[in-house]
């Protein structure tokens, strides 16, 4: 990518940035309040229940084991590390190479919500993987941080083709010890990765971007013709004028958007799906409304 190209780059995501900034403040009548809120709080020990304690705060387990009902005691964070991983299998090369191409856009989203994350004083770091790592950016503090991840990020080819979710995020569970906002951005064309996402949600505040396009929700009525699966190599015969093969497509893929967004539900972590042929800002915005919200609920 040439200087140039990486200098427009740099120019839209400061631009995306500062729309998000001046939203999310202005819905907040000019308060302060990060866009990555998370808990601030970590776990520090037990004591016996008191008259006007929060009942959310009942350690269970604990209270189980005797006569007296327990609470959890936290003590404030202070510092917050965000982690951004990103999807960068050859399934996220659908769509042009700029613009709506979901590995571009993704791309894009990590950039402007690493810049702002370092503006609040946060720790940034990166992870791309596909079925192997593909590229590793320790978290540190400051804008020389931010650009960093941001070049790494416009550089990156990946090595494999392949999906791997379930050993990418297993992979961030043993390399991110401490307690972070983690930022999953993935096209989530695999599966399996269940139980680990389950593990991710227990240790860390998660928040899911699902990317889609929509050549993936309209495929033209063609008669038979082979598809061939980007990421091994094989290719399928379908008859795509078939009235019986559009609607089993179209239900099998939002199928497994609604089984993917119910589980993020389930699970408590934030979910925003995307169209990258649509400008991703205002979905941003209104995902860091509805986390201010739950922060203030705490």
């Amino acid at each position: 990518m040439t200087p140039e190209a990486i200098k427009a780059i740099l120019t839209k995501i400061r631009s995306y940035e500062i729309r998000i900034r001046k939203a999310v403040n202005s819905q907040l009548r000019g308060s302060f309040s990060s866009v990555f809120k998370g808990t601030g709080l970590e776990f520090d020990d037990v004591r016996a229940y008191q008259y006007g304690d929060d009942v959310r705060r009942i350690d269970w387990h604990v209270s189980a084991k005797g006569d007296e009902t327990f609470v959890k005691v936290f003590k404030e964070e202070k510092e917050q590390t965000v982690f951004f991983l990103l999807d960068v299998s050859q399934s996220q090369n659908i769509g042009e190479a700029s613009g709506s191409n979901k590995l571009f856009v993704g791309k894009e989203i990590c950039s402007v919500l690493a810049l702002s994350a370092v503006k609040e004083e946060s720790e940034v770091g990166l992870i791309c993987f596909s079925d192997q790592k593909e590229k590793y950016v320790k978290p540190d503090k400051g804008m020389k941080k931010a650009y960093e991840i941001m070049l790494q990020l416009f550089h990156l080819e990946a090595s494999s083709p392949r999906t791997n979710l379930d050993a990418f995020i297993r992979y961030a569970l043993y390399l991110i010890k401490r307690r972070s906002i983690v930022i999953l951005v993935s096209d989530f064309m695999d599966e399996g990765y269940e139980e680990s996402l389950k593990s991710l949600s227990r240790k860390h505040d998660v928040i899911i971007i699902h990317l889609v396009h929509p050549q993936e929700t309209q495929i033209p009525r063609l008669g038979l013709i082979p598809v061939q699966d980007k990421e091994n190599g094989t290719t399928y015969w379908v008859n795509t004028s078939s009235a019986a093969f559009q609607q089993r497509f179209k239900q099998r893929l939002t199928q497994g958007w609604d089984k993917l967004e119910n589980l993020a539900l389930k699970l408590k972590a934030n979910y925003l799906r995307i169209r990258t042929d649509r400008d991703f800002v205002p979905q941003l915005v209104k995902l860091f409304k509805i986390r201010n919200r739950e922060a203030k609920m705490r």
